[in-house]
Parts: structure tokens; sequence; C-alpha cells
């Protein structure tokens, strides 16, 4: 009998739960900037049933508080991520993030070393690198989009960049922009300021544990040679896994093939 996936808080911020036996270690999941909690149902109900998983709404997603600075770093999420697993009672773990979720992961874990066993990073946002003065236009443009458009028609623009073969994939395309269409101005700004200051490939050599990266081949918002790069700066890499026919919402749209590889490498 599968374990029911429930509705929780904790530290300010509002989560998926599915419980799990007490000496695994529990799987966290962060998602990346046009999501939430949500977008990993798919991959949690595909996931073996002998592993607890908790995925996040980031801070200023969904119910969760923001965090405090207004144009705020991934260090900030990865504060915010510390105090969650403490109040949770959580020491060691493993993690998991997709698209910017993976810039907080990683800084989380080049913070915290001895917290986390393994990490996975999919469809990795590598940031900008930019601490001081305006974002580049590209990623300011997010911000502005978001607030000419609004929400709704924010997402029914951009959600099919994210998935690959869309048009035969309602299923996928629909949970995207469901997403998409339901984040807080507010928080998608300062977590557009996160990615604008986020540098991954800086925080990737500073990662001791092993670290898979996962791709899809027909990601056209954080293209495999994001994941290439990323991989090719990492200490202790368990695998460079490519997807042909997969964009950039990968977990989304090969739920069970995730699960898997995720079940064979971080979760061993």
């Amino acid at each position: 009998m599968s374990a029911e996936i429930t509705r929780t808080e904790a530290a300010g911020l509002s989560l998926l739960h599915r419980p799990g036996p007490d000496p695994a270690l529990p799987l966290i999941l962060l998602h990346g900037i046009g999501s939430n909690a949500e977008s990993w149902l798919p991959l949690m109900n595909a996931l073996p049933q002998d592993r607890a998983l908790w995925a996040w709404n980031a801070p200023g997603y969904a119910n969760s508080a923001p965090v405090v600075p207004r144009t705020p770093t991934p260090d900030d999420y990865a504060v915010v991520l510390e105090r969650l697993l403490d109040a949770l009672g959580l020491g060691r773990i493993t993690l998991a993030g997709h698209s910017l979720g993976c810039l907080f992961s990683a800084r989380f874990a080049a913070r915290n070393p001895a917290r986390v066993e393994r990490l996975a990073l999919m469809s990795p946002a590598l940031g900008y690198g930019v601490t001081a003065g305006p974002l580049p236009p590209g990623v300011q443009a997010r911000i502005d989009d978001l607030n000419a458009l609004g929400p709704q028609d924010f997402a029914a623009r951009r959600a099919a960049r994210l998935v690959h073969d869309a048009a035969n994939r309602p299923k996928v395309l629909d949970g995207v922009r469901r997403a998409m269409a339901a984040v807080d101005p507010a928080g998608y700004a300062q977590a557009v300021h996160a990615l604008g200051a986020g540098d991954l490939l800086a925080d990737a050599a500073r990662l001791p544990m092993p670290v898979l990266v996962a791709t899809g081949l027909e990601d056209v918002v954080t293209p495999p040679d994001n994941a290439r790069r990323l991989h090719a700066a990492l200490p202790n890499p368990i695998r460079l896994a490519e997807y042909p026919a997969a964009g950039h919402a990968l977990p989304q749209e090969f739920p069970a093939e995730v699960a898997a590889l995720l079940g064979e490498t971080i979760l061993a």
C-alpha cells in the first residue's frame, strides 16, 4: 500500500510530504522558478515507497513566507532550507533540485556538506553571477513580462517552451501551465534576483558529495550544455544522464524514468 502525499507546513513554508521508514534518509525536492511543490507530484508518485519525501513551496511561492531581502541570493534560500530541516528534525538528507532549485540545492550543499549524502541536479540553471547592479536584460524581462501580462497570460505564453513536443503531451503541459499561472509576482521577482546572483559552477566546485546531473536534450530553457559544464565542474560526479526526447520539464515529462535514475544513484 502506497503512503499518502499530504500538504503540511513548517518553518513558515508550505510543503508536500510522503512519509517513509525512519532509517532511510529523506529526499528533499526543490522546484524551479515557474513551478511549485505540485510540479513534483508525478515524480513523487513514481519514486520507491521506502523513502520519505518532502517537496517545498519555495519562499514566496504558494503559502510560503518570502525571504526577507527584496533582492535575495541563493544563500538566502539556503538559510531558509536550513531552518526548515531543523524544524522538521532532519539531519542528514538526500537532495534534488530542478532548474532554479539546482542553485538553491547546490548552495545549501556547499554550506552544509555534512548534511547532504547525495545530490541530484536536473535541468540546471547556472545563474548569472550578478551580485551588484541591475539584472541582465534577459533576466529582468522575466519580471517585466509577468508584471505586464499577469500570471495567467504569462503562463499561457511561456509554458509550452518547457515541454518538448507539448502538443502531444497535454497533461504535462497543463501541469506546467497551472504551476506557472499560480506564481506570486513578488515571490517570483525575488526568485529572479536569486537567479541573477547565482553561480552554480562556482558552487559545484565546492561539493564533496556524489552528484548526479540530468538534462533533456530538447531543453531550450536550460540547454544541455549547462548540464555538461556543470558535470565537468564537479569533484565527485555520479553520472550525466541525457534524455533525448525531454525538454526542460524533465521530471514531469519522464517521471518513471527519472524515478528509476534517482533510485539507482542518489537513493541507492
